[in-house]
């Protein structure tokens, strides 16, 4: 059953010209694109569900494609811009992207006692994690 459906879910996708096709079709700030996870149904079994991958064009995004990282692509990149949307400021996001070319801004900022970074932290901190669950597929 799950060939099936991971078939089907290919074969949908190819139709339809893949999912960059699909994804110019939608538009550029939010698209969805389409991945297999494995659920578990029962002890010693697997079912699988369909489930969408939102993206997202940004300063986020541009920094993560730019960078040197073996995990970027165009999907996960855009996913975890997604979700910065969903939970970051845009000046929250300016300094996010600093951190691509400077990680040693991150522990700076963490470890600062100005009450503008204590509050950029917990809502990057937030936001990290809810990334790291919603693209860990991407």
């Amino acid at each position: 059953m799950r060939n099936f459906i991971l078939l089907a879910a290919i074969l949908s996708l190819a139709a339809c010209g893949g999912y960059r096709k699909a994804a110019r079709d939608v538009g550029p700030d939010r698209t969805t694109v389409i991945r297999v996870k494995p659920q578990p149904s029962a002890p010693g079994t697997t079912t699988a569900a369909i489930v969408p991958i939102r993206t997202a064009s940004g300063p986020i995004s541009r920094a993560c494609m730019a960078s040197d990282r073996k995990a970027r692509s165009t999907t996960r990149c855009g996913c975890i811009q997604a979700v910065a949307n969903d939970m970051l400021s845009s000046s929250d996001q300016r300094l996010a992207v600093s951190f691509y070319d400077d990680p040693h801004k991150a522990q700076v900022i963490r470890q600062s006692d100005n009450p503008r970074h204590e509050t950029f932290w917990k809502a990057y901190s937030s936001y990290a994690e809810a990334a790291a669950t919603a693209c860990s597929g991407a």
